[in-house]
């Protein structure tokens, strides 16, 4: 079979509304969003309106670009729509997984599941960053450790987990944890849980454990990988997806800032930073949703007036966006700047709480 150029392999997508190159988190290759000249809207490959003349569209790999080069989203498919699931083959598998968190599932065991291996592995791996295999693995050490903790003893967490062999259970707990399971009793250092969350800017990944928030930040922003090795480094620890009560209240807190039903936030933060970027972070937290403060202002709450150029490092160094809201902060002049998840989410975000502040 002839591999086609990568447009026309997306335009042949775009006409077939191939259902595999569908997902918010748009920054691997094979997923994308179009752009229709002749209307200025960009859509969804799927989306059912009538599919434009090849020469008329462009191709975009985030939301973001589509945006910011001057196309709104469509009312047909809702590109930017926060209900949008992900496709059924990666919901079914993750259902799987919980029916027995602890348990594996083989090729050969999809295969009777009447899914393909090779389609499952690449759907997750456009949707979540990592295969199907990777996930469920994660998932079960994950639990195997959660258990350790609680006092079960090796042999336990292995049988739990999946493993036939202890010497290969041993191994992979060593290699995800960076210490064997005997040790991580006494450990200090508790796992990271993670979970995405879609929202109309785009999917977030946020990062949890016991003390709190650690970390909320849009896929698409590079720093956010570097972020979440610092994460892991300096908690000495490593991800693991799966549920935390503090993951599930922040996707309902932020389903109700962009529903507009509230903008406010209570969840525990556990932030990561130097003393300096700490006392910032507080300040930014006073500053109430629908309005913005400028750079000078937050000098001075910190003592400093000359300090200016050290808030907005410390500003970029956030990594618990929105609910720690960077996005409030403005130059003196009202002019938007600096903010990493891109210029034009700082204004929708700006826009959207000042519009339903007195509502």
């Amino acid at each position: 079979m002839e591999l086609l150029p990568p447009n026309e392999t997306m335009y042949r997508a775009l006409v077939n509304r191939d259902t595999s190159f569908e997902g918010i988190f748009l920054s691997f290759e094979g997923i994308f969003f179009v752009g229709v000249r002749t209307t200025g809207i960009f859509c969804r490959p799927t989306c059912t309106a009538k599919k434009p003349a090849r020469e008329n569209i462009d191709f975009f790999a985030t939301s973001s670009e589509a945006l910011e080069s001057g196309y709104r989203p469509c009312l047909r498919c809702h590109p930017m729509d926060l209900n949008q699931r992900p496709p059924k083959l990666i919901e079914r598998l993750r259902t799987e997984v919980e029916r027995a968190p602890g348990g594996r599932l083989t090729d050969k065991e999809l295969m009777a599941l009447a899914i393909d291996p090779s389609t499952a592995r690449r759907q997750f791996k456009r949707h979540y960053g990592m295969t199907f295999q990777a996930y469920h693995r994660a998932r079960r050490m994950g639990l195997a450790l959660s258990r350790v903790r609680q006092g079960s003893r090796v042999e336990e967490a292995r049988n739990g987990s999946g493993f036939e062999s202890e010497s290969g259970f041993r191994e992979a707990f060593t290699r995800v944890f960076g210490e064997p399971p005997t040790n991580a009793r006494a450990s200090a250092s508790a796992p990271l849980f993670a979970e995405r969350i879609d929202t109309p800017l785009g999917g977030m990944v946020a990062v949890a454990d016991d003390d709190g928030l650690r970390l909320l930040e849009f896929f698409d922003r590079r720093a956010t990988e570097r972020e979440l090795s610092l994460l892991r480094k300096r908690l000495r620890t490593n991800l693991v997806p799966g549920k935390h009560r503090h993951l599930e209240a922040v996707s309902s807190q932020l389903a109700d800032y962009f529903s507009g039903k509230d903008l406010n936030f209570n969840i525990p933060l556990a932030p990561i930073g130097s003393q300096f970027q700490l006392r910032a972070w507080k300040v930014l937290q006073s500053i109430p949703a629908g309005e913005t403060r400028s750079y000078s202002w937050m000098a001075k709450q910190l003592g400093d007036e000359n300090a200016r150029r050290a808030v907005g490092r410390a500003n970029g160094t956030n990594m618990i966006c929105i609910i720690i809201p960077c996005h409030r902060v403005i130059r003196a002049d009202g002019t938007l700047c600096g903010y990493g998840g891109g210029l034009w989410r700082k204004k929708w975000l700006l826009d959207h709480e000042r519009r339903w502040k007195n509502k």
